[in-house]
């Protein structure tokens, strides 16, 4: 489906810290970013995506994606929660901004395009990659909702790509009941599975509509035909052996050590690697669009 019209956005939001997002803090410092929506040809309201970038920023990933979205009669709206910070990449550093403060960034996208004259604010999803694919995920999370989210309307699905699980939150198993489909590469040892197959199982105790598509496999961005050829990132850094777990006040604990969670812990190691894979990527397509069709009820 052709590309009837592209539009700019600016977003006024705050960056928050873990403690302040978890506090429920809104005192942050301003900021103002941006998003690219593309709007398909249609005469009737449009369902949309919100489209959540990973620590390299937007790039061709997301791209991708939305023209998939716009294909199929769905409005795609490109968050970049980075340039407007002034953050070119954040695999090398992710303190310079949080996962957790993103969420809020999404709310402001979800609020932005809710009162879009073009839009049906009843349909929109959420899907993202890595950082974006924690974003995707958390939103879910009605005590993040109630917190920072639009009044009267929130995100209709969920589409986390490869995203970080493994931090046990307070009240994190009182989640949308809108649906949540995760999209997960077996061979990631940039983000291992791990975490997210046992948040999937408590969600699903609980009774949420929660799916885990896994791929055979595919490491981390096999969605992202840039890497065609394998690349392994020596500097990024990666939490996966430290057992981290929320606690009152907002603070992320390290269990190992009792004391809050540093990106300089004994823990935290460095080097991952990213690479295509065209048959889970092929796959996804099929899952992603077959799975939006139903949330978003199109024709």
């Amino acid at each position: 489906m052709t590309v009837e019209r592209l539009e700019i956005h600016p977003i006024d939001t705050v960056t928050l810290t873990n403690r302040q997002f978890l506090t429920g803090a809104k005192d942050g410092r301003s900021a103002r970013i941006g998003g690219i929506l593309q709007l398909p040809v249609a005469s009737e309201k449009l369902p949309a995506v919100v489209l959540i970038h990973g620590s390299d920023g937007v790039g061709s990933r997301e791209n991708g994606w939305a023209q998939e979205l716009t294909d199929i009669g769905i409005a795609a709206f490109i968050l970049d929660s980075f340039t407007g910070r002034g953050i070119v990449e954040t695999i090398t550093n992710q303190s310079q901004l949080g996962h957790l403060a993103m969420i809020f960034d999404a709310y402001r996208a979800l609020e932005l395009l809710a009162k879009h004259p073009r839009m049906d604010s009843s349909r929109i999803a959420i899907m993202g990659f890595s950082k974006g694919g924690f974003v995707a995920l958390y939103s879910s999370m009605r005590r993040f909702q109630r917190s920072y989210g639009p009044t009267n309307v929130e995100f209709t699905a969920y589409f986390p790509f490869y995203a970080r699980c493994d931090t046990p939150f307070l009240e994190d198993e009182d989640v949308s009941d809108h649906p949540i489909r995760l999209f997960h590469g077996i061979a990631d040892d940039y983000v291992p599975i791990a975490g997210c197959r046992k948040y999937v199982e408590r969600l699903r105790l609980v009774g949420k509509d929660i799916q885990l598509f896994e791929f055979a496999g595919a490491h981390h961005a096999f969605d992202n035909s840039l890497y065609q050829e394998a690349r392994f990132m020596p500097d990024a850094e990666l939490p996966n052996l430290c057992r981290l777990e929320e606690r009152p006040g907002g603070v992320i604990i390290n269990l190992d050590t009792g004391l809050p969670y540093s990106s300089k812990d004994a823990c935290v190691t460095r080097g991952a690697t990213l690479a295509y894979n065209a048959n889970a990527h092929d796959e996804a397509r099929k899952l992603v669009k077959e799975n939006l069709r139903q949330a978003l009820r199109l024709k």
